[in-house]
């Protein structure tokens, strides 16, 4: 990987830009628009957003307004827990489109496994909506998030199509090993949120020693480190300098010792959210 440009091969052959831009707590309105635009320009082609995050209309106008042909972009958003289900996921899917203000979606996940006594089921009436949208041609790939292991076995009984991909917290002391052994066995491809712990990452001691051995921050390591780790990074900013500097990570490869200090790292910063226990 050298550019932002550059893509990893999804298991339905399409190409996925190897960073997003993640807008998480990112407020709609101008905020939303401008720090999309600032993204876009830095050399972000691929956004990523959510119908919870309650700014997909925002985002929309940021990448209307950047002036770069759509086609150019990659484009995800995903599925709120309230709308699970058949029906209720395709109205929830054109209501996102309509918000995005686009004709097709990228990829669209289901942003969190149902964990109640009927979740499986509610898992597979879910997933067959997202089966039909995509055999529509209303989205170029289909995929989950938060997914464990178990979830994915669940849900590949019922499911004709293998999920593209798998979008899990991952960041330096949490890497899910079980999960990515396998989605990478299955060939699902993991995409990390928060791969900075949501700005925890920044103060360790350890990160920030070997940081400054590359002459570079902690959040490019971080972003650095998942990329050798074969996993997508997904980092979210609101501020145009650190918007391009968390981009700037192409000049510079992690030692195979370094890697494996960081990888080797306990648990530290994590957001604490379990699949299998949060009520949301």
């Amino acid at each position: 990987m050298n550019l932002l440009s550059d893509t990893f091969v999804l298991n339905n052959g399409s190409g996925i830009p190897c960073i997003g831009f993640g807008t998480w707590q990112t407020p709609d309105g101008q905020t939303a628009v401008n720090s999309v635009k600032y993204a876009i320009e830095a050399g972000y082609r691929h956004i990523d957003t959510a119908a919870i995050y309650g700014n997909e209309k925002g985002v929309g106008q940021g990448i209307r307004e950047s002036g770069i042909d759509r086609r150019e972009l990659f484009i995800t958003t995903k599925l709120w827990n309230t709308d699970r289900g058949y029906e209720t996921a395709l109205k929830a899917f054109d209501t996102s489109l309509k918000n995005l203000g686009v004709d097709y979606i990228d990829l669209y996940l289901i942003h969190w496994p149902d964990n109640h006594s009927n979740g499986a089921k509610v898992n597979a009436d879910t997933w067959r909506a997202f089966e039909k949208l995509y055999k529509e041609g209303a989205i170029k790939a289909i995929g989950v998030s938060n997914f464990l292991e178990h979830h994915l076995r669940t849900l590949l009984d019922s499911a004709e199509i293998v999920p593209a991909i798998d979008q899990i917290e991952f960041h330096p002391g949490q890497m899910q090993p079980e999960t990515v052994l396998f989605c990478k066995s299955n060939g699902i491809f993991v995409q990390a949120w928060s791969p900075l712990g949501t700005g925890r990452m920044l103060n360790n001691p350890e990160l920030t020693k070997i940081a400054q051995k590359y002459g570079k921050s902690v959040a490019q390591l971080c972003i650095r480190w998942a990329l050798q780790n074969n996993v997508l990074p997904l980092p979210k900013s609101v501020t145009p300098s650190r918007i391009k500097e968390n981009a700037n990570v192409f000049d510079f490869e992690i030692s195979d010792a370094d890697m494996q200090t960081i990888n080797s790292m306990p648990y530290f910063g994590g957001s604490g959210l379990n699949p299998d226990t949060i009520m949301f």
